[in-house]
C-alpha cells in the first residue's frame, strides 16, 4: 500500500472520529437542554431519535412554511422544525405520538399533499454539526427548552393550511416532482 493512500485513510478516520465526537456532544446537549433522547449511530455520525415520546409530521417545505406561519399566528411559537433542503421537506417535532396515524380520514388528506405522520418506533434524524455544515439537515426552528406542540395541533394546522391552499400546495409539489424527473 502506498504511503499517500495510508495517509488518506488516516485523514478520513480522523474526520470520522471528529464527526462522531461532535455528534455525541450535540446529542448530549439535545438530551440535557431539550429532552430529545436520541442516540448516535457511530458509523454514520447521525443522531437518531425514536418516534414515541416525540412525534413528527413530515411535509413538503412549501406546505411547511404555511404551517409554521399558522402555528406562529395561533400559538406564538412553532416548536422544533427540521429542514431537509435536498428533498425540500420539513419535519415538525411534536409532543408524544398517539393513534392519529390510524385515522382513516387523516391519511388520505395528508397523502394528497405528500405529508405524513411518523410512525411510533420509526426513527428520525436530528441535525448534527456535520449535517448542518453540509446543508444536508438544518434547523428551521431549533428546539426551545423542551417545548414541542401537541401532535394534534400540528395536524390541525397542516389540515387547515392544506385545505386553504390546495392548488398552490399541489402545484408546488408537482413542480418539485418535475424538477426531480429532469435530473
Amino acid at each position: 500500500m502506498s504511503t499517500s493512500h495510508m495517509e488518506s485513510r488516516s485523514y478520513l478516520a480522523a474526520q470520522d472520529f471528529a464527526a462522531a465526537r461532535d455528534a455525541l456532544a450535540r446529542c448530549r446537549r439535545y438530551r440535557k437542554d431539550n429532552g430529545l433522547y436520541g442516540v448516535v449511530d457511530p458509523a454514520l455520525g447521525r443522531i437518531l431519535l425514536e418516534i414515541g415520546a416525540v412525534g413528527a409530521v413530515v411535509m413538503p417545505a412549501a406546505l411547511g412554511k404555511r404551517v409554521q406561519a399558522h402555528l406562529l399566528a395561533t400559538y406564538g411559537r412553532t416548536g422544533p422544525i427540521i429542514a431537509h433542503p435536498r428533498s425540500s421537506r420539513w419535519s415538525f417535532l411534536t409532543g408524544p405520538t398517539d393513534n392519529s396515524y390510524l385515522d382513516m380520514t387523516l391519511f388520505p388528506e395528508l397523502f394528497r399533499v405528500c405529508a405524513s405522520v411518523a410512525l411510533p418506533g420509526s426513527r428520525i434524524v436530528l441535525p448534527s454539526p456535520t449535517d448542518e455544515q453540509s446543508g444536508y439537515r438544518i434547523w428551521i426552528a431549533p428546539p426551545e427548552s423542551d417545548y414541542r406542540p401537541e401532535l394534534g395541533d400540528v395536524l390541525a394546522a397542516t389540515r387547515t393550511c392544506a385545505n386553504s391552499g390546495d392548488r398552490s400546495v399541489v402545484q408546488g409539489i408537482r413542480g418539485v416532482v418535475k424538477g426531480a424527473d429532469a435530473e
